[in-house]
């Protein structure tokens, strides 16, 4: 019998409560902050160490937190870009994708614009 994937969608991943981190974005169910994921990937971890750091956390935990904050610039105060799943996509897919969005515009042709992560596969 053939086993189908698991969709999970990349939303359901974060999630922004009052009560905790003051409302800022956070791994759902965790309250890791995608600040925090982001700034130990800046400081030059890859997802798999990251991963491996928290213990609790799964590798597509760690993906979404990372695209949830380069999607979201403009809450940092840098152009941002908003997209809109047409169809239901892996979690890897759906990074897959966004990474091509991001290497295939810049911050500002972004802008004001809604892109659906069907036209970047």
């Amino acid at each position: 019998m053939k086993s189908m994937a698991t969709v999970t969608e990349i939303g359901s991943l974060i999630s922004r409560r009052p009560d905790i981190r003051g409302g800022r974005p956070c791994i759902a169910g965790t309250g890791v902050s995608v600040r925090r994921i982001a700034q130990w990937h800046n400081m030059g971890l890859i997802p798999e160490e990251i991963a491996r750091k928290f213990g609790h956390l799964s590798l597509a935990q760690v993906h979404a937190a990372l695209a949830y904050y380069h999607a979201n610039q403009a809450e940092r105060g840098h152009a941002g870009m908003v997209l809109a799943p047409q169809q239901r996509f892996t979690v890897g897919e759906q990074l897959r994708r966004i990474l091509r969005l991001r290497a295939a515009l810049s911050a500002s042709a972004i802008r004001s614009r809604v892109e659906f992560l069907s036209n970047w596969g």
